[in-house]
């Protein structure tokens, strides 16, 4: 069986998978024979080697044809084109399908996210900021949203500078469509789209928190610009704390609710920016941990299924999911915490193969309370 099938048969079956993966970083690719066989030597269950065998083909061999495409690519976690910042988070994806230069996934990059819901002051400092820090030589990382995602990705470029789309769909089905245009502009340019999700994979509201913790992942730091409290901006931002980056934000008018968000994240102890500088000084000082091999979680033998006695069902929250869907501004109230803080907490029971996610509106930010969760028995 060739390498990217392998990796795309496993990729298209459900259940837990990264811990069994971590186990071949101790073997040589040259060593390695990816066929069925290989699946129970690293942990996976018979039910997940059943799935492997009868993934849909039709779907297989579309995506297969996906990646004989002009400069179309597959990472994966064991690959050294992988970047180590990635790697070395808790949920670290199996794989990246990247579009254009797969190298800028390793250089120094920052994140630049806000609101969908922009002001004229917010569109004003994304431009800035965002031409100022690639002109400085960081790569430009956000999400191709609408609103701030897409103004710092085109201040990247106006700035002759190198920016990184990361999609919360598959590059095939590239969303949002208005932005076709800044996406082909950004390849054009020396830049990247980069998704986990399956080329031919629709977008689908669940998928746009779990892109923000690869934004954060790939980033030495994260720049908020104009966020509500209810943004999705403030996931990315609570993934960059979590996984050891600096958070930084720029303040807006007090009278504003598009800066409540970044207003609570200084309070909290984010970076208060005023100019570019700001940004670069703390991150020039900080740039001894980039990539620091010997980081990297130690690999722990993990149960081969998922069962009651796994820790993740001892959580507050899992108490609140079933079998019927229940939406997440209903777990928040009965748990008494910001919907942001359940979004994390769900996110982490869903990539561990605990709950899944039923489909809901797409939303890229400030729609959380339109996804649903059910439990997985």
């Amino acid at each position: 069986m060739e390498r990217d099938e392998w990796w795309l048969r496993l990729l298209m079956i459900s259940g837990y998978k990264l811990s069994y993966i971590r186990r071949l970083r101790n073997v040589e690719l040259s060593q390695i024979v990816f066929s069925e066989q290989l699946l129970p030597l690293l942990g996976f269950s018979r039910e997940q080697t059943e799935a492997f065998l009868q993934v849909d083909q039709h779907q297989l061999i579309k995506n297969l044809d996906w990646l004989k495409g002009d400069d179309c690519h597959l990472v994966t976690y064991i690959d050294p084109e992988y970047p180590d910042l990635l790697r070395n988070i808790s949920s670290a994806p199996l794989a990246l399908f990247i579009k254009g230069e797969r190298g800028n996934l390793a250089k120094p990059q920052l994140a630049v996210v806000g609101s969908r819901h922009y002001s004229h002051y917010g569109q004003i400092w994304a431009s800035y900021f965002s031409q100022q820090l690639a002109a400085s030589g960081l790569i430009i990382t956000s999400g191709l949203a609408v609103g701030i995602d897409g103004i710092s990705h085109q201040g990247a470029l106006t700035a002759g500078g190198i920016t990184i789309a990361v999609l919360g769909s598959g590059l095939a089905r590239l969303h949002p469509r208005s932005h076709l245009g800044l996406a082909q502009k950004i390849l054009e340019n020396q830049g990247t789209l980069v998704s986990e999700f399956l080329p031919f994979e629709a977008p689908r509201a669940e998928y746009f928190p779990r892109r923000n913790r690869i934004i954060s992942g790939l980033c030495l730091g994260v720049l908020v610009i104009e966020a509500g409290l209810r943004s999705g901006s403030l996931i990315t931002a609570k993934y960059a704390l979590e996984q050891g980056r600096e958070v930084f934000a720029i303040p807006g008018p007090l009278d504003s609710r598009n800066s409540e968000g970044t207003h609570s994240l200084i309070q909290q102890g984010a970076l208060l920016v005023a100019q570019p500088e700001d940004i670069i000084e703390n991150l020039n000082s900080s740039l001894c941990w980039i990539a620091p091999l010997s980081s990297e979680p130690p690999i722990e033998p993990i149960p081969l299924l998922f069962s009651p006695d796994c820790p993740l069902v001892d959580s507050p929250l899992y108490a609140h999911v079933s079998h019927q869907p229940i939406s997440v501004d209903i777990i928040a109230e009965k748990m008494s915490l910001p919907v942001t803080e359940v979004m994390i907490q769900l996110l982490e029971l869903e990539l561990s193969g605990v709950v899944q996610v039923v489909q809901g509106d797409i939303s890229e930010s400030g729609k959380q309370g339109d996804i649903k969760m059910v439990l997985i028995r």
